[in-house]
């Protein structure tokens, strides 16, 4: 009886607003899923990929020894980084509406994919935490995107969240216009770890979740700072990666 009366009272909601697609008005079937045309245009990012930090290869080819060269030359704090989608138009028309816009109902369904890209990850996973907002600019936006992430994950993989776990020291200026170099510059020292969460990081698996990564040197500066902390290990989950860093100020 229960669940006729939970379909009864879905059914009801839909014929009072119908259902339409997460990222456009197009009707839908079920409430909080994508049409065929959203979703054809999600790339979801399969092997070959960089085993580190998780950029997309056009071919096994590009692979030297599993990595990109950027993590040849200068391997990241974080062991492994998994993104569920390339960063294209489809999935801007996601991330940017939760990030900017007070689309907070996204999480969901984005923490699903996640979940799914990631399941190795989360598997071998102890606790998340999200990269962090400064303070001024969580007070502008009233939340944390990859804090709302984090706890979806978390309900779905049934492990424990810290969501001020970090803390970032300083307020940094926009990134999309700097290369990896110049990200990492504005990043260092940025970021630490709460005193009172080191407790429950020190020792543990830690699996960072973000929104999108683009050089992951924003990643970086959280795992470095986890590991200060006493991580035992930290990878990263994300919903989107850029494909060419070089491209970020063109899709940021």
């Amino acid at each position: 009886m229960g669940r006729l009366a939970l379909r009864g009272g879905r059914g009801l909601l839909d014929a009072l607003l119908p259902p339409h697609c997460l990222a456009c008005d197009a009707p839908v079937l079920d409430q909080g899923t994508l049409c065929g045309g959203c979703f054809a245009g999600l790339h979801a990012i399969v092997a070959p990929l960089c085993h580190n930090c998780g950029l997309p290869f056009e071919h096994e080819g590009q692979a030297e020894d599993g990595l990109c060269p950027a993590c040849i030359e200068r391997p990241p704090a974080f062991e492994r980084a998994r993104p569920a989608f390339l960063y294209n138009e489809a999935a801007t028309r996601l991330i940017l509406p939760l990030k900017h816009g007070d689309r907070t109902e996204l999480a969901g369904p984005l923490a699903r994919w996640m979940a799914g890209a990631g399941a190795a990850l989360l598997a071998e996973a102890e606790v998340l935490v999200p990269v962090p907002l400064h303070r001024r600019r969580l007070l502008t936006r009233r939340y944390n995107q990859s804090a709302l992430l984090a706890r979806r994950l978390g309900g779905i993989a049934g492990l424990p969240v810290v969501p001020d776990a970090l803390r970032r020291l300083r307020a940094t200026p926009a990134l999309a216009h700097l290369g990896a170099a110049g990200r990492r510059a504005v990043m260092a020292g940025v970021i630490r770890a709460a005193p009172r969460a080191i407790p429950r990081i020190t020792g543990r698996r830690v699996l960072l979740v973000d929104d999108v990564l683009t050089s992951g040197a924003t990643a970086d500066a959280c795992a470095e700072a986890l590991l200060e902390a006493g991580a035992a290990r930290v990878e990263v989950l994300a919903v989107a990666r850029v494909p060419d860093p070089r491209a970020a100020g063109r899709l940021a």
